[in-house]
């Protein structure tokens, strides 16, 4: 008879407790899959659903070893975990999704972008320094990017003379040339250990000027067919290279002359498809559940048009959260927000996100700047 993970005593694994992970957890609870969290924080968000947690630190050998052995299936919300213990585990015969190997090419921007280079996929063009050093030939301006611990528009700041390199962290780095691009653009792809693969349509990404952030998702992007088709053709081409079990979020850029070029990528859901919750048939979350457990793809079309607006906490403001305007937003049709459990707020720190549905994008991108203008997370 064949074992199956709804009912049974199979066990799904996260590292990581924060809101990736919490959205999982309604997959596994709809299907009554038993799962189990790993964090330190003993205030995480993911802790609120799951049917076991460990508070353990996921960069730690022993610990993600200790919880590892205890599931049958491990994956992870965020990329800074203990990658030797995944391998390990691995040839312990747990299955981990996505695997030490991919894990370890893109946690560390400067493989990352190595990796693009071998297998002729197309990115901005860079260098690799084991720390920030003043003798390059790069013309200014450019982006400096740390080569690992970044996220979150941490980690990566604009070059624009030669005194902007001075207080930078003395790591190891890459500097990057800056893209004349018209857009920003993601395409998330799912993938089974059977192989079996989809790819979401693609969505627009616009950036909040100061924190380097993501401010609005919007599906689907304001592009044509053809820049459309290319896009997800390119998410395939990055996924089968990585061979990579689980969801994969590729963000590129789409040039002023038309070229695309892969930015970087994450190997777990993503703020870039936060929307599918509300917009798809298949939300990303479950996407991501069905592909670790090597289930059948769900489907991956849009149901309406939809734009996910970040809620982050303002600028000023650290301590106990308020929503300031919640109530406002909530009586506003089509409008769904998503509280992610962090009970301190500090400024640009996510805190959750906001659905807007409606019936053609232009509708929906005017509603989610009213939004935008109502709600705000502030402290007592």
């Amino acid at each position: 008879m064949k074992q199956t993970q709804f009912s049974s005593g199979f066990t799904l694994g996260i590292l990581g407790g924060g809101q990736l992970g919490k959205m999982m957890l309604y997959t596994t609870r709809k299907w009554d899959i038993n799962t189990y969290v790993m964090d330190k924080d003993d205030t995480a968000p993911a802790f609120q659903g799951c049917d076991v947690y460990f508070e353990g630190d996921i960069m730690d050998y022993e610990s993600v070893m200790e919880f590892g052995e205890q599931v049958d299936v491990l994956t992870v919300e965020i990329e800074n975990v203990n990658v030797q213990a995944l391998q390990d585990l691995e040839d312990k015969g747990i299955a981990v999704s996505p695997s030490a190997k991919v894990l370890n090419l893109i946690r560390n921007k400067a493989r990352q972008k190595s990796f693009y280079l071998d297998k002729s996929i197309a990115t901005a063009a860079f260098e690799v320094y084991s720390q920030p050093n003043l003798e390059h030939q790069r013309n200014y301006p450019f982006i400096w990017k740390s080569a690992e611990g970044g996220y979150d528009g941490k980690g990566v700041k604009v070059i624009r003379q030669a005194s902007d390199l001075e207080d930078l962290p003395q790591v190891e780095c890459i500097y990057e040339d800056m893209v004349d691009f018209d857009l920003e653009l993601a395409v998330i792809v799912a993938r089974n250990a059977n192989g079996e693969m989809k790819t979401y349509p693609v969505v627009e990404m616009e950036f909040h000027p100061e924190a380097n952030q993501v401010e609005y998702v919007i599906c689907p992007a304001r592009i044509n067919m053809d820049i459309s088709d290319r896009a997800r053709e390119l998410a395939l081409e990055v996924s089968e290279a990585y061979e990579h079990v689980g969801l994969l979020a590729v963000e590129m850029f789409l040039t002023k002359s038309g070229e695309l070029l892969v930015n970087e990528v994450a190997p777990r859901p993503h703020n870039s498809g936060h929307h599918t919750i509300e917009g798809s048939i298949t939300d990303q979350f479950e996407q991501h559940v069905r592909s670790v457990c090597n289930l059948p793809l769900g489907a991956t079309d849009s149901t309406v048009a939809s734009v996910m607006v970040n809620l982050v906490g303002e600028e000023g403001h650290t301590g106990n959260v308020i929503y300031d305007g919640i109530e406002d937003i909530l009586a506003m049709p089509g409008v769904t927000p998503h509280i992610y459990g962090k009970k301190e707020t500090r400024p640009f720190r996510k805190m959750g996100h906001v659905t807007i549905v409606a019936d053609d994008i232009v509708a929906a991108r005017e509603l989610a700047e009213v939004v935008k203008g109502k709600i705000r997370v502030i402290a007592e």
